[in-house]
């Protein structure tokens, strides 16, 4: 089994401590350099997810992935499915609700990395100790719509912590309500490598 419920630890209801963790998000100081990827990463009748651009840092990148649902499919719930807080019943130790959108990567060493179990908006002080990687997290996107009869969009930034192997690894989707079995797509770590050498701050010392 590729994505796994939560450990009890994952899920543990402690406050969550003040501060924004480099293995969060990306470096506040970079802009990243961007790669246009058009990745299709699962299709189905109502569900269309595609890799759009990927963003190279220093420390790690931001995967950018379209998440479409036509407007002929029971959409509001996927809708609100997409966005981790809002699913119920991620528990430690019990089967993976059906609405559960989750992304997950896989490194040629077989060490892997899924946004399960995970607790959108947690922070840590940029002092703590880094946790072994690879993580990748889930970040805040946008949603987009122009009509009723429109496709709804939502764009979902996944963080990858560290800079993944300068060779191909694999981005996993799995969402069962909404068609999408377990699929795997190859991404090429070597280019993301490349970029992110070129990754330059917005203000040059």
């Amino acid at each position: 089994m590729f994505f796994e419920p939560p450990t009890a630890q994952d899920e543990s209801s402690e406050p969550p401590p003040p501060g924004l963790s480099p293995w969060q998000a990306p470096p506040a100081q970079e802009r990243g350099t961007v790669l246009v990827s058009d990745l299709v990463l699962a299709r189905t009748q109502d569900v269309a997810m595609i890799v759009q651009t990927i963003q190279a840092f220093s420390t790690g990148c931001l995967i950018n992935v379209d998440v479409v649902t036509r407007a002929s499919a029971d959409d509001s719930t996927l809708t609100r499915a997409i966005y981790q807080h809002m699913v119920t019943g991620v528990k430690a130790g019990a089967p993976l609700p059906d609405d559960l959108l989750r992304f997950g990567v896989r490194f040629a060493d077989g060490s892997k990395a899924t946004t399960v179990g995970q607790r959108v908006g947690r922070r840590h002080p940029p002092s703590a100790a880094p946790p072994p990687g690879p993580l990748i997290s889930w970040l805040p996107g946008m949603s987009m719509r122009s009509g009723p009869e429109d496709p709804s969009i939502v764009i979902a930034g996944l963080w990858l912590w560290p800079s993944p192997p300068a060779e191909p690894f694999q981005l996993a989707v799995e969402w069962p309500a909404g068609g999408v079995e377990l699929t795997f797509a190859e991404v090429d770590g070597a280019a993301i490598a490349s970029a992110a050498a070129r990754s330059l701050p917005y203000w040059p010392e």
